[in-house]
């Protein structure tokens, strides 16, 4: 069999998914997907990443006000880049690509509250200032809030699709580097076949020599 680099990088990853996981992980990557883009702020979810968001500001926040008012995205970011890191040390890829498509979600969300910036439609937790208002405002970007959050949708996506289109690939060598061993190993069996029949007619004929 020959090897190519990418085996060769094969030859370094854990053992890639079969057609069943890989099958498995494409429709819950898609059924996650038409779930974000049905709901603005995704039940659950969501709520989930509004309490990191939360969490953020009270612990970025020791580190300065403008931490602060960073620390909640910040925040939403800390697990799913902590536990993505943990699932690839443990050489677990499929749960670590779950886990970086949820942080391409998180940078939606971000998107989707940066944008409202100026209208400040969104209501906010224990009322108070909306983060970025006073962030862009600071910086003077607050009259490009929209152009910002389609920026960070369009990032946000595009996440999703390198992280499925590199599980893909995982599998797609994986695949292929079966099909190499499968080929090598019926030509391994045929040759042995061979050998054998040519064996089993070598002992006919020398026998037939002896009777002769």
């Amino acid at each position: 069999m020959n090897y190519t680099p990418a085996m060769n990088l094969l030859d370094r990853l854990p053992a890639p998914p079969g057609d069943t996981l890989f099958a498995g992980f494409t429709i819950a990557t898609a059924f996650a997907a038409a779930l974000v883009m049905s709901f603005d702020f995704v039940p659950i979810l969501d709520h989930v990443n509004l309490a990191f968001h939360e969490s953020g500001h009270v612990f970025f926040g020791i580190f300065g006000e403008l931490m602060h008012w960073f620390g909640g995205t910040l925040g939403q970011f800390v697990f799913p880049l902590a536990c993505t890191i943990y699932f690839v040390r443990q050489g677990k890829m499929l749960q670590a690509g779950g886990c970086a498509i949820w942080g391409f979600e998180n940078l939606r969300y971000v998107a989707f509250y940066l944008g409202d910036a100026r209208t400040q439609i969104i209501p906010l937790v224990g009322g108070g200032q909306h983060d970025w208002a006073y962030l862009l405002g600071r910086f003077g970007l607050l009259q490009q809030d929209q152009r910002i959050a389609s920026f960070l949708t369009f990032v946000s996506w595009s996440g999703w699709v390198v992280v499925w289109g590199a599980v893909a690939w995982w599998w797609w060598l994986g695949r292929s580097q079966r099909a190499d061993l499968q080929t090598a190993e019926r030509r391994r069996q045929i040759i042995e076949a061979a050998r054998e029949r040519g064996a089993a007619q070598r002992e006919r004929s020398a026998g037939r020599s002896r009777e002769g």
